[in-house]
């Protein structure tokens, strides 16, 4: 005796499509993977991924009514695909893709990190050269610029902007907030912050390769 499945054509256009998404889950789920293990090139990866979440994201959108959740579907096909699930439903995009945006935001972080410390070296200079040498005046200028350069992690521990600026907030420290550096002390400091500076700058180019 032969079972339907379906009672109208609605009903088995529904199950086809059904199938239809448990196929592309299971695929996702394989080409997930495949990709982890590179069997698959990065490329033929993210070709192929995208035609699926395209896929993916056209039939969850007309089934939207009888699969309202796609954990539930999975759920109830005992489906075991967490990579798929996180790359159709979570994600959205291929993991190369996802990457590639997760770098471009670092170096989008990074960037807005050095503008910061030109503009802490340029002020913290140009507050000398406008005689404003009293410690509560210098001491938050140092540390401002000695934080900006300890976000950037392209400078290395022992870079010279970062050892001088602090042995200056430490040699500031022990000073009052009204006391004023020496004439010498200034030069000194402008001195020390203008070759910080020239290193800071040269360490650039190479930090990008």
């Amino acid at each position: 005796m032969e079972v339907k499945l379906w009672n109208d054509k609605r009903e088995r256009e529904m199950y086809e499509n059904f199938a239809e998404l448990y196929a592309i889950i299971k695929a996702t789920e394989k080409l997930e993977k495949a990709y982890i293990r590179d069997v698959i090139t990065p490329s033929d990866y993210e070709t192929e991924c995208h035609k699926l979440i395209a896929h993916f994201k056209t039939l969850s959108s007309s089934l939207k009514d009888s699969v309202p959740s796609i954990e539930r579907f999975i759920d109830i096909y005992k489906m075991d695909c967490p990579s798929a699930l996180n790359r159709l439903v979570t994600i959205g995009v291929p993991a190369t893709v996802e990457h590639r945006a997760a770098a471009s935001a670092t170096a989008s972080s990074s960037a807005a990190v050095v503008a910061e410390c030109v503009q802490n070296f340029i002020t913290a200079m140009d507050s000398l050269k406008l005689n404003m040498l009293a410690v509560d005046q210098v001491f938050p200028l140092l540390s401002d610029l000695s934080g900006s350069l300890n976000k950037l992690s392209i400078l290395p521990p022992d870079f010279e902007g970062k050892t001088k600026m602090k042995e200056w907030l430490g040699r500031l420290s022990k000073m009052g907030a009204s006391d004023e550096l020496t004439e010498q002390q200034s030069r000194q400091l402008h001195f020390d912050l203008e070759s910080s500076y020239n290193s800071f700058m040269a360490a650039l180019p190479h930090a990008g390769n």
